[in-house]
């Protein structure tokens, strides 16, 4: 059951009589980063020339994740920028969907959303530097006209604030959301002075399957996909966008 106590950071472990700490959410960052890595090296420990179980699972999300990054740039650069795009969705794919086993979504903690963020914009800067370099970086914010430099520079920079709260806010919205329909279950039940634990997880399973399932994976889809898009577009000069 989702809980709406705890929207901001909240302290779980604490160092040096709590002046240092972790949180609930890099906790569960840290356990899905974990995951991750284990799965990698599960499926890489005996590479066969005829993939079977794991490794041609492993196989299947890394050619699609190659495939959908070569949708938005030429296969040179989808091959450089492939491990990075598949990380993050998977990544945010597991965070989204924290919340199934009844804690808060890592994403749900405006933190994290602005983390990835802000990640993500200093790669897409960094690409526009090195394609570019320093000085025709600096153009393109004034292509191709002089005067959208100013409104350039602020469309960048709006970019980590709406991917952060766009994500931030759509995996809050469907925590809160749930956490609604629970306590409203609970309320009915409880007035009518019955308990039937098999229909309080039946009813709200559609929701659930909704918020927990599907929105991650949409999420994720969403908020990659933009990442793409806008490294796609630091690749390009004016000329030849």
């Amino acid at each position: 059951m989702h809980s709406t106590e705890h929207l901001g950071p909240r302290k779980i472990i604490g160092f040096l009589d709590g002046s240092v700490f972790i949180t609930e959410t890099v906790l569960l960052a840290l356990i899905v980063a974990v995951i991750m890595v284990v799965l990698a090296l599960l499926s890489t420990r005996k590479l066969e020339r005829e993939p079977k179980g794991v490794q041609l699972i492993a196989e299947l999300i890394v050619d699609g994740m190659y495939k959908l990054t070569g949708t938005m740039m030429d296969k040179r650069n989808a091959e450089i920028y492939a491990p990075f795009v598949g990380t993050l969705f998977l990544f945010l794919i597991f965070t989204n969907a924290t919340g199934l086993f009844g804690v808060r979504p890592v994403t749900a903690d405006v933190n994290t959303a602005f983390a990835l963020s802000i990640t993500t914009f200093l790669v897409i800067q960094g690409t526009s530097i090195r394609n570019r370099g320093i000085l025709g970086h600096l153009k393109h914010y004034g292509e191709p006209y002089p005067f959208m430099f100013p409104i350039m520079v602020i469309k960048d920079l709006s970019l980590p604030v709406s991917l952060a709260f766009r994500l931030f806010g759509n995996i809050t919205g469907g925590m809160i959301i749930m956490a609604f329909v629970f306590k409203a279950l609970h309320a009915a039940t409880d007035g009518l002075g019955i308990s039937i634990p098999f229909l309080q997880f039946l009813i709200p399973l559609p929701m659930n399957l909704f918020f927990d399932v599907f929105e991650p994976i949409l999420q994720g889809f969403i908020f990659t996909t933009l990442t793409m898009a806008f490294l796609a577009m630091s690749l390009t000069t004016h000329e030849n966008h």
